[in-house]
């Protein structure tokens, strides 16, 4: 039996997805089933566009909820307090500057399911994070990205 892939997580990420699940099936499922019953009743399911998109909505919506299903099962949640507080690990936070003379940034390491990077949090399958996680504070690293290879100095890590 092939291994399950696992989805490394902080604890609040692991919240956010569930917080997200129980929307889902207790909010929105009800909401479409109801659209769906109403457009039912206007007749002719052929040529009916509200049943149509509800039906579709619907479908959506049940991937969803077997996605965030499957994520929370096989989430690894990530402590990162047992961790050296200099190493870059998902849920620490970390600026680097790119070398030579650019201004530091400062990202949040998350697992893919929580990655928002308009608020600083890029997944930890990212090209930059693959290439800062394991690295401590101090060190010039090289991180291979699309656009070719970028040099950082890592100027602090800590707690997200």
């Amino acid at each position: 039996m092939a291994e399950e892939k696992t989805y490394p997580m902080t604890a609040e990420g692991k919240v956010k997805l569930e917080n997200e699940l129980e929307d889902l099936k207790m909010n929105q499922r009800p909401d479409i089933i109801n659209r769906i019953q109403i457009a039912r009743s206007y007749g002719d399911l052929s040529e009916n566009s509200e049943y149509e998109s509800a039906k579709n909505e619907q479908s959506m919506l049940e991937s969803r909820i077997s996605t965030v299903e499957h994520m929370i099962q096989y989430a690894e949640v990530i402590d990162s307090d047992n961790t050296d507080k200099d190493e870059i690990t998902v849920g620490k936070k970390v600026t680097f500057k790119e070398l030579p003379d650019e201004d530091p940034e400062s990202y949040t390491i998350v697992g893919a399911a929580e990655a928002d990077p308009i608020s600083g949090k890029i997944s930890n399958d990212s090209p930059i994070a693959k290439g800062l996680l394991g690295h401590r504070v101090g060190e010039e690293v090289t991180i291979n990205i699309p656009a070719g290879d970028m040099k950082v100095k890592i100027l602090s890590v800590g707690a997200a």
